[in-house]
């Protein structure tokens, strides 16, 4: 899979030129849309005996759509919560060590 659009450049000014947090913004968000994804195929799938819907909101690749997030700007992060976060999973990387 290839990014084309929307392109990698102005994803990165997004995100500082950081190609880390990009990806980690992107496959959080992508997550959560799986995740939601899931849970509208389950509430369904209890309600029906066949599942028509799954098509209709599976049509886009997850990280697709958090990537036109990320460029829309519907999706941004804080930069102070994201330094304590890699903070915090350093020390957790050093105590393993």
């Amino acid at each position: 899979m290839a990014i084309t659009k929307p392109e990698i450049d102005s994803l990165l000014e997004k995100t500082e030129h950081n190609p880390f947090l990009l990806c980690s913004i992107a496959a959080k968000r992508a997550c959560d849309i799986n995740n939601m994804v899931r849970g509208q195929h389950l509430r369904v799938a209890a309600v029906q005996e066949f599942d028509d819907i799954t098509p209709v909101i599976s049509g886009e690749d997850p990280v697709s759509i958090a990537m036109e997030e990320i460029e829309s700007g519907t999706l941004s992060f804080v930069q102070d919560a994201f330094d304590e976060d890699i903070k915090g999973s350093n020390k957790k990387v050093q105590q393993n060590l």
